[in-house]
């Protein structure tokens, strides 16, 4: 793993040139629709290859989080209510895109009674309802909600992706709202309610974390019945962010898919590059066959 040197500077491997200009018809789109995507608010780095290929992450329930994580760049604060127009937006930019398969995910919503859940499965529905794309869900905790978690996957969603995001033992420097155990247990209660939806998590590498940490990670994701997994590099989005410990080389993040892949993963995305929504429609065929 190469450890930094104080000079924050990127190694050859993680050197990626963003085409703006390929980012600009996509973006004026989802202006006109009142839509926001995690792939601005996060400041993805893969944004300009996905948007140019018309492809994007839709963030609901606003851009605002209640939460605010160490490694993340969505905007802090107190959010707005629930736009209840917003579901068929997102449908209708489904349909103008010709998505076959598509992303949702949304900011933390801990001010709602229901954390957001019900516009989870609205905006499903409505998906469903206009079109025949293959919908996978990112979620937040819902503060570890049952009744959250069904009213979601009473939508019938093909896959629900939850993140770990990191080892157990950073959670209280990194996510402090946040718990191992209750993130963990939605995936294991997603598989009981429902064993045919897949499910989905991914981590962040580089903050700290330990290569027998990470491991074991791997196996509380296999021991809940996790189908697919994401493993990334940490890239810190500004100066007020959570450092980056290490970059680490592509061959271990190949050396990592290969042992997720022993452990019986169905399908693993492991690179620098590697993020949750990433080729997502792939990661899920694969995930199939």
């Amino acid at each position: 793993m190469q450890k930094l040197n104080g000079k924050r500077r990127f190694p050859d491997w993680l050197r990626k040139k963003l085409n703006w200009q390929d980012t600009k018809e996509i973006k004026s789109f989802l202006r006109k629709l009142d839509l926001h995507t995690v792939c601005e608010a996060a400041r993805c780095p893969n944004i300009s290859e996905c948007f140019g290929n018309n492809q994007a992450t839709f963030m609901i329930l606003g851009d605002i989080c209640t939460r605010g994580c160490k490694f993340c760049a969505v905007k802090r604060g107190s959010p707005l209510p629930p736009d209840e127009n917003e579901p068929q937006r997102v449908a209708k930019a489904v349909g103008s895109l010709r998505l076959k398969y598509v992303v949702v995910t949304s900011v933390t919503r801990d001010d709602l009674p229901d954390y957001g859940a019900d516009h989870f499965y609205r905006t499903i529905k409505h998906i469903r309802n206009l079109n025949q794309a293959k919908v996978e869900v990112l979620t937040p905790d819902f503060q570890g909600s049952l009744t959250s978690i069904k009213r979601v996957i009473e939508a019938r969603p093909d896959v629900f992706n939850h993140n770990l995001e990191t080892v157990p033992r950073l959670y209280s420097l990194l996510r402090p709202d946040a718990s191992y155990m209750r993130s963990l247990n939605i995936l294991r209660v997603v598989k009981e309610l429902d064993d045919s939806v897949c499910t989905k998590s991914g981590l962040m590498l580089g903050l700290g974390e330990c290569e027998d940490e990470l491991i074991q990670v791997m196996r509380d994701l296999r021991g809940v019945g996790c189908d697919i997994l994401t493993l990334g590099q940490y890239l810190q989005p500004s100066f007020s962010h959570c450092s980056v410990v290490e970059y680490l080389k592509p061959q271990e993040f190949d050396r990592y898919r290969k042992i997720a892949e022993e452990m019986g993963f169905s399908f693993v995305a492991s690179g620098p590059y590697i993020r949750s929504s990433y080729m997502a429609e792939e990661a899920y065929l694969c995930a199939l066959s």
